[in-house]
């Protein structure tokens, strides 16, 4: 049974990516009580999965690495790993909230020695990879993973590789009799920081990502040119592991389209001009980067980077909505076509491999949310006094690249720290 002991004074931050670990730890800093819940077996979201930032193109490793040890060390920060939450009931600064977690079956004694693993057979898809590789169904998250600590699939429960990673573990951290829980804690204020998630590539049909190997988005090339990634960082086609030394990256894929996502993303353009510096990085002069774009949206300190990648000779921009994407059977080379405005010159060009720059939406939208709120025509939370201490936090509030996140979360604890100060003094 999970004891979770909360008053009106906690504050809960649901969401445990860099917008929700910045929540709660500026509020634990100043001494409130916080309740994190992520429904991931990890803490990070998807800014552990980058593989560099922009524009500075340093690695996110850092900044988590400092964010977890503040966490660690402070205890007045209560964590809840594969934890949902279900249901929110009353009011500002008396909410009761109710949380679902799922058994991972491995307890606190675990080392992350990794025995269980090499003792199981089954593997599934990896989500730290988007899929685009396979793990062991007894997995550690990923190297930085906190809890440091490895977790069973649900599909091996029940079978005899569970029974094997149970007989291999020898610190008694298998426990095969975990069962689902639900709690309930109160709380006096609420930050929501669930995150976002890519657009599904797949309903932009002219595009072929459902049809073309060689079509991939910009999540999943983040990961391809990643060391720790698939392929160890080697930037290789997935239809037939070639090199791809040619890369076409397709800008508003899916936003900005009334039959899609309204809105800018805000990263993606930034997203794909970093990402050309993987191509270079990887293959010097042979690294050819092509971006096809309406405008590129390039704001503040970021059109320094933008000119600095303007002027690689190995970089070339075309300003095209690309009309669609076809594949050439025999070398499985991706054919795009459109025409480019600069000219109106009609174009088929192939390239090794299409990366689409896809949107960003709320992972859980608006009408997911279990209590009543204002968003926005996206699903984004809105900051409005009608959601009374409920307060959207990072790319739940808005399309935001990490930094902006993390002033949005900042802004988001001081709310509810207002909110929780405000509680206390009424009981005095």
């Amino acid at each position: 049974m999970t004891e979770v002991v909360a008053t009106n004074e906690t504050i809960l931050v649901v969401g445990g990516g860099i917008s929700g670990m910045t929540a709660a730890l500026e509020a634990a800093e100043t001494g409130k009580h916080v309740v994190l819940v992520e429904k991931n077996p990890a803490i990070g979201g998807r800014t552990s999965q980058l593989y560099r930032y922009f524009p500075k193109l340093c690695h996110p490793i850092c900044g988590l690495e400092i964010n977890l040890r503040r966490l660690k060390s402070n205890p007045r920060i209560r964590l809840l790993t594969m934890a949902e939450v279900t249901g929110i009931t009353g009011a500002r600064g008396d909410y009761t909230a109710t949380i679902r977690i799922t058994p991972r079956y491995v307890n606190a004694n675990c080392t992350a020695c990794g025995d269980c693993a090499k003792a199981v057979d089954a593997e599934i898809p990896n989500p730290f990879n988007y899929g685009l590789d396979r793990m062991k169904a007894a997995y550690l998250p990923n190297k930085m993973a906190y809890p440091m600590r490895y977790v069973l699939d649900k599909s091996i429960i029940g079978t005899p590789d569970a029974d094997k990673a149970k007989a291999a573990c020898k610190y008694d951290a298998i426990d095969l009799d975990m069962q689902e829980e639900t709690v309930q804690i109160k709380a006096g204020a609420v930050v929501w920081a669930t995150g976002w998630q890519p657009y599904d590539a797949s309903r932009i049909q002219p595009y072929g990502y459902d049809r073309f190997k060689n079509v991939i988005t910009s999540v999943e090339f983040e990961r391809l040119a990643d060391p720790h990634g698939p392929t160890g960082g080697k930037i290789l086609r997935p239809s037939d592991g070639r090199e791809a030394k040619n890369v076409a990256f397709i800008q508003c894929a899916g936003s900005r389209d009334e039959n899609h996502l309204r809105h800018c993303s805000r990263i993606c353009c930034m997203a794909s001009l970093k990402q050309t510096n993987y191509v270079q990085e990887r293959y010097g002069d042979e690294g050819k980067s092509t971006i096809y774009y309406i405008d590129i949206r390039a704001i503040d300190r970021f059109e320094d980077f933008y000119a600095k990648v303007q002027a690689n000779p190995n970089v070339s921009f075309i300003k095209s909505k690309v009309a669609k994407v076809t594949q050439d059977d025999a070398s499985g080379d991706v054919i795009l076509h459109g025409v480019n405005t600069e000219g109106y010159h009609r174009y088929a060009t192939p390239h090794d491999l299409c990366v689409l720059a896809v949107g960003m939406e709320p992972s859980v939208k608006g009408a997911n949310i279990p209590i009543e709120i204002l968003v926005d025509s996206s699903g984004f939370i809105e900051a409005d006094p009608a959601n009374g201490a409920f307060f959207g936090a990072g790319c739940a509030s808005n399309a935001l690249d990490v930094n902006r996140s993390v002033q949005s979360a900042t802004a988001a604890a001081l709310r509810a720290i207002q909110v929780v100060n405000r509680v206390a003094k009424a009981e005095v």
